[in-house]
């Protein structure tokens, strides 16, 4: 039997939801959500420290401190690669409203390299005690017409990555 205590710190570090919207040959959709017992800003400025929480297993360079997010419009997350002297550009930031919003477009992972692209929307809602934070990516292209097959994994490696941010914010991250 666990202790109440366990069972907490179980809550704290597993979404909320998560799920394949929708997926053809062609494209996905993937969502996941968590509630955050912490004020929309803060919740904003953790996702904003990527670099913190992201799971080194899916980056380039395998160092999640090599990660980067502009919260600006225009801005990158990118991820610089120091022992090879490169780098990647995930995503492009495009819409910013601080403690609300934030969309990036582009590609991630292994559709970078199949003529598919994303737009990746979070949004930070108040909710009673704290933030509810959803993160939906579309992607679509040419995927090599298996996209139906890369997005249960794609939700998969989503899945952690907002279980990892769930932590690092409730920990206080975004102070």
């Amino acid at each position: 039997m666990r202790s109440i205590l366990s069972m907490g710190l179980a809550m704290l570090s597993a979404p909320t939801t998560a799920e394949v919207v929708s997926a053809d040959a062609h494209g996905f959709e993937v969502q996941e959500s968590v509630s955050l017992v912490v004020p929309p800003a803060q919740a904003y400025a953790a996702f904003g420290r990527i670099g913190s929480w992201w799971n080194p297993e899916h980056s380039y360079s395998g160092n999640s401190a090599n990660l980067r997010l502009a919260l600006q419009a225009g801005g990158c997350f990118c991820e610089s690669d120091p022992k090879k002297g490169g780098g990647v550009e995930h995503m492009r930031v495009s819409v910013v409203i601080p403690g609300e919003r934030i969309v990036m477009t582009g590609s991630l992972g292994p559709l970078l390299y199949q003529a598919a692209t994303g737009v990746m929307d979070v949004k930070f809602d108040r909710i009673a005690g704290g933030t509810k934070v959803t993160l939906n990516y579309r992607a679509a292209g040419f995927a090599k017409g298996d996209a139906d097959k890369l997005a249960p994994l794609v939700d998969s490696v989503l899945a952690d990555q907002v279980k990892r941010y769930r932590a690092f914010a409730a920990k206080g991250g975004g102070k």
